[in-house]
């Protein structure tokens, strides 16, 4: 029981690791080819897996006071980092006018939004069996190409492009997980990246944008039948780099184990130094290409930084509403103060 609450931990941790190293790659895909190609294969996995362990989790929709339990969970973060945003953007881009708008969320914010949808979502598609479900929702995200005005607001487009990795999630088993990280499926999953990155490599004329689900088939290509079939490919593409990813997920316990409890405070914090560093000069620095690792190491620092309990406690009153956090740090220090001063005076 333990190992598989490590597992998830563990594979938290390691996503929000590779979407804090992803945005900081945003500021390069355009010079680097090979950048570009590490770009897009993050994106395959790294949003469609955080998506489809959130529907593994989504077990306590049909609870009494559940959907005001995340509402106070998304939608009120959603509604002050949105805020938060809009001021930081005003004196980050020197705007003129200062402007909010609720309805349209800001950069990463459509997660939030999204993920309180897809709970509402599943009182409805858990009612069918679970083949009917994911062929509908598939049916839904392939659908909702066509309509142009399904796109960013509300973050419309990519709650019904991404629910059924959600709904996928919600329909897996522990049974499941269990045999998919069997020993036997770690090369697969290994030779499925390399191939993976190999194809984006020799087809450098692949949009990324179809792996953010944001937009409509006409704002990436001419609508027509086969802008379906394309995102019924990345569909596929994604599954498999998901599962892929979940095969080799450590279950061990290890020093970034814990900190994977933390995600939501390094997803909705590292937007701020991500958008500073692409508008200072620091990000000049990285521009070769063997100085990228340190850019790794950069977003493993941050991300370390940001799940940690201090940067919890800090951001706790904001995202959570809570003040635990600090009080236990408070606490500690309290009694780790009267353990010096008892040692002082029995000296």
């Amino acid at each position: 029981m333990k190992q598989r609450d490590y597992y998830f931990d563990n594979a938290k941790f390691i996503l929000i690791f590779f979407v804090v190293f992803g945005h900081l790659l945003r500021s390069f895909i355009e010079d680097n080819e090979m950048i570009y190609n590490i770009y897009k294969v993050i994106y395959t996995f790294h949003m469609p897996a955080f998506i489809l362990v959130s529907g593994f989790f989504a077990r306590g929709f049909n609870k009494k006071g559940y959907v005001l339990k995340i509402a106070r969970k998304l939608i009120l973060p959603y509604i002050i980092f949105q805020l938060i945003y809009s001021v930081f953007y005003y004196f980050l881009y020197n705007k003129s006018t200062f402007t909010v708008d609720p309805l349209n969320p800001h950069w990463s914010l459509w997660f939030l939004i999204s993920l309180f949808c897809w709970n509402i979502m599943l009182i409805g598609f858990s009612r069918l069996s679970p083949a009917k479900g994911l062929l509908l929702a598939f049916g839904l995200g392939l659908g909702v190409g066509y309509f142009d005005w399904v796109s960013n607001y509300l973050s419309l487009s990519r709650t019904f492009v991404f629910f059924p990795l959600f709904l996928l999630g919600y329909h897996l088993t522990k049974d499941h997980i269990r045999v998919l990280t069997t020993p036997a499926f770690k090369v697969g999953a290994l030779f499925a990246f390399a191939i993976v990155f190999l194809g984006f490599y020799f087809n450098p004329e692949i949009d990324y944008k179809w792996l953010l689900g944001s937009k409509p088939y006409s704002e990436m290509e001419a609508a027509s039948i086969s802008s379906m079939f394309t995102r019924l490919a990345f569909y596929l593409l994604s599954l498999m780099m998901v599962f892929s990813f979940l095969t080799i997920v450590p279950k061990k316990e290890y020093f970034f184990t814990d900190l994977g409890k933390n995600t939501l405070y390094v997803y909705l914090l590292h937007g701020f130094f991500v958008r500073t560093f692409r508008e200072s000069h620091v990000q000049d620095f990285f521009q070769s290409p063997e100085r990228f690792l340190l850019l790794a190491m950069i977003a493993l620092l941050l991300t370390l930084l940001l799940s940690s309990k201090y940067a919890a406690a800090i951001a706790q009153p904001l995202i959570e509403f809570k003040t635990s956090r600090i009080n236990r740090l408070k606490a500690r220090f309290a009694a780790m103060v009267r353990f010096y001063r008892k040692k002082m005076l029995s000296n």
